[in-house]
């Protein structure tokens, strides 16, 4: 067999990486958030340069300013992407449940970028409040009303950041009986879902935080076109300078404390918090579980939200040797099924007793 030649080699490392792209955009447009997402990510590029080169041709230190800013956004909305493609992996030996929870660091990660954008906007304004600076109102007019119609169409195209679907999913685990140390020296059975030795990992997830990233980092750079275009008319009609800063502060405030409730969600998750929707269902699960014949106690229970929207749970059962395994963990798996958990771990401990 003949060596590779160099030029050989290149195509080949040419072909691969053309492959990669191909595969990406495929999972890019074969959903309706992550394709509306990289098309105003190119809007929202394509306008960045216009403004830039706009700044440079009108000598505009504040739109050249904006224009960066604009550019910092398009990492938001870049990372925002990426989770989105990451989320679509497919599950390996490695990472069991997949790269759903890429969503959630993409919504921790934008949080975190739009409290740097809100910090950033403050400080500049309370210089500014201080030596207000004069500013060509006329110019970061014209260019702040197109920059509103960018991001409305971007509010648009991600109908309030709430556009998101869930596939179903399963994860099934049916394990023989074996033996465990408890102090009471019971028989311990482990049981999963009861679907036998199928391994299912084709767990779909929502992309819901990470829309609501994008669409505050959308919602954040309105606000800013909406404030300049604000305070330009009242330099304009009143010459009133602060307008511009104090219109600033409005908006990094705004900023600040929409992206609050995404940055605590994040947390939460990564933070293994029982899920808040199911904090008043819990108890009535367990309650119904008690009442199962041959159950005399629930130990170790542990609910964790996976992505959003998709709650897992396990539990410890401690049971009388008359009882039913297989009708007690298929009743438990019903009832904390109708409560939304959709993966759910049984391990039946027989008691002595």
């Amino acid at each position: 067999m003949l060596p590779l030649t160099h030029k050989d080699a290149s195509r080949s490392i040419g072909y691969k990486v053309k492959e990669k792209v191909q595969g990406w955009m495929r999972l890019i447009f074969s959903d309706r958030n992550s394709r509306n997402l990289f098309l105003f990510l190119i809007l929202n590029l394509s306008f960045a340069f216009v403004e830039l080169c706009y700044g440079v041709w009108t000598n505009s230190l504040g739109l050249i300013s904006d224009s960066f800013h604009m550019f910092f956004d398009c990492t938001g909305l870049l990372a925002g992407l990426a989770a989105s493609v990451i989320t679509k992996w497919k599950a390996n030996d490695k990472y069991s449940y997949g790269y759903v929870r890429a969503e959630v660091l993409a919504g921790f990660v934008n949080g975190l970028f739009l409290l740097f954008i809100a910090f950033f906007i403050m400080s500049e304004a309370v210089e500014r409040a201080i030596e207000p600076p004069e500013v060509k109102h006329e110019r970061l007019f014209v260019v702040s009303v197109l920059g509103l119609l960018v991001n409305l169409v971007g509010i648009y195209a991600f109908q309030h950041g709430h556009g998101h679907s869930h596939g179903g999913g399963s994860h099934g685990h049916s394990h023989g009986s074996s033996s465990h140390g408890h102090s009471h020296g019971s028989h311990s059975v482990l049981l999963g879902n009861s679907h036998g030795h199928e391994h299912s990992h084709e767990l779909s997830s929502g992309n819901s935080q990470i829309m609501k990233g994008v669409f505050l980092h959308i919602l954040a750079d309105t606000l800013g076109s909406v404030g300049v275009i604000v305070s330009a008319v009242l330099m304009q009609m009143f010459g009133w300078m602060i307008a511009d800063p104090i219109c600033s502060m409005f908006i990094a405030i705004l900023i600040a404390i929409s992206v609050l409730a995404l940055i605590k969600e994040s947390v939460q998750i990564l933070m293994q918090r029982q899920p808040p929707a199911l904090d008043h269902v819990l108890p009535q699960c367990y309650q119904k579980v008690m009442q199962l014949a041959g159950v005399y106690s629930i130990q170790e229970p542990h609910f964790w939200t996976l992505c959003s929207e998709v709650y897992v749970g396990a539990l410890k059962l401690e049971v009388s040797k008359a009882a039913d395994p297989k009708h007690v963990v298929s009743h438990t798996h019903m009832i904390f099924a109708a409560a939304g958990v959709r993966q759910l771990y049984v391990q039946l401990d027989y008691s002595p007793m």
